[in-house]
């Protein structure tokens, strides 16, 4: 389980020294995860991905302590602040076992899949580990992890005794294969290989998840409080999912006792997915009794061809992150705003209808503004019955770090 972390680089025995600009400062005092390298004034050499860096304020004195990625505009990731300790094997032990201790609230759930680490909100910033049964998956958001595995790893091992762990690389990370030591994306590096998805409880659903090629690590955990949230409102009503994938609020709302389930998503292969999660939970009398239909297509045009038919009792509105930098934010909100009135016009009178986002560009008073004035100006304003936002196992530690919210709207009659 182990013996591939042998061939990984090791950081340099040197640290890089760092004198931060004044603006800088007082965000490292109040434990920022993030230094940019716009915001270096000074540094003593070079440095590879991984090394050690000790950051000091512009009289010298000591500032934080981080992992150096020179290919990053967050050039230190900044692990632990205000006074010096050491950055060793015990140090990230310690931070696994703490992040594994902040989901102890989902143990005696049925629940064996989940986010084991949170990057940044766990102190560990640009590393993730999610939990699928037996398998964990690392994610690296960052290059500075690779000479760091050997520190991690064995903490996730000792505390979860996975069977397999497999390897992902954000597209940044991919980019740089010089830091990589051989190692790719969607790489079994310990325990048996992978002959399809991998299983895994949540609240003791059955859920697939393909941690080689699919969406983040293989399944969107973070929606785990949402899809129970609606599976309760769910007993009797016509439920519509869009954009889907491998249609978790569908199944959920399923055995909440949901009549009738549309999933709707462009990609068929998720769809197929969905019907496979159906089929997983058969032994549900209530998921056996749904019926349940998939409809591929574009989001946007198979609401509005809905929109000629029997309105939903509770409609699930979920896209993908519209938003990836500042520059599409003004789109991102032109694209929720034509959902929020696509989806009222999908939606009963005494309907329901959830919005969620995961643009962690566009914050929760963002969405709920857009979403609110969209329903405005369509002629079907909301009322919000509930508003969440973040699990758990994910958990937010400084501000940039939160992305989801889910709003609960109540349409007003049509007139």
């Amino acid at each position: 389980m182990l013996a591939w972390l042998q061939n990984l680089p090791r950081p340099a025995p040197k640290n890089i020294t760092i004198r931060v600009k004044k603006t800088a400062e007082r965000h490292l005092r109040h434990g920022h995860p993030w230094l940019f390298d716009q915001a270096i004034a000074n540094q003593s050499d070079g440095g590879a991905a991984g090394d050690l860096v000790v950051a000091f304020d512009e009289k010298r004195g000591f500032l934080a302590l981080g992992l150096y990625d020179p290919h990053s505009p967050i050039r230190v990731k900044v692990l632990h602040s205000k006074k010096p300790i050491a950055i060793d094997d015990a140090f990230f032990a310690g931070r696994i076992h703490a992040a594994i201790a902040r989901r102890e609230a989902l143990s005696g759930t049925d629940t064996d899949g989940y986010r084991v680490v949170h990057g940044e909100n766990d102190g560990l910033p640009g590393l993730v580990v999610d939990r699928y049964h037996d398998t964990l998956v690392i994610k690296l958001y960052s290059a500075c992890w690779v000479p760091r595995l050997h520190q991690v790893v064995p903490a996730l091992v000792e505390a979860l005794a996975p069977t397999r762990i497999v390897l992902r690389l954000s597209r940044g990370v991919a980019k740089h294969p010089a830091d990589l030591a051989g190692l790719s994306d969607g790489v079994v590096v310990a325990g048996p290989p992978l002959d399809g998805p991998i299983l895994f409880h949540e609240r003791g659903l059955v859920f697939e998840a393909d941690p080689i090629a699919g969406q983040k690590t293989g399944f969107f955990l973070d929606q785990r409080d949402n899809r129970a949230i609606v599976e309760s409102l769910s007993a009797g009503k016509r439920v519509l999912n869009v954009f889907s994938y491998s249609g978790g609020f569908s199944v959920a709302a399923a055995r909440g006792g949901a009549r009738h389930v549309v999933s709707v998503d462009l990609s068929r292969p998720a769809l197929d997915a969905a019907r496979r999660t159906f089929d997983h939970n058969r032994h549900h009398a209530a998921v056996a009794a749904c019926d349940h239909l998939v409809m591929p297509g574009d989001a946007f045009d198979v609401l509005k061809d809905l929109a000629r038919r029997e309105p939903f009792d509770i409609v699930v509105i979920d896209p993908p992150s519209f938003a990836k930098s500042a520059t599409e934010v003004d789109g991102a909100l032109a694209a929720y705003a034509r959902l929020t009135a696509l989806g009222t016009d999908v939606t009963a009178d005494d309907g329901l209808l959830v919005l969620a986002s995961c643009s962690s560009r566009v914050d929760a008073a963002m969405f709920r503004s857009n979403a609110m004035q969209a329903a405005l100006q369509h002629g079907r304003p909301l009322t919000v019955v509930d508003e969440t936002a973040h699990a758990v196992d994910h958990p937010i530690g400084f501000a940039e770090g939160a992305y989801l919210k889910c709003l609960y709207c109540r349409p007003a009659p049509r007139r």
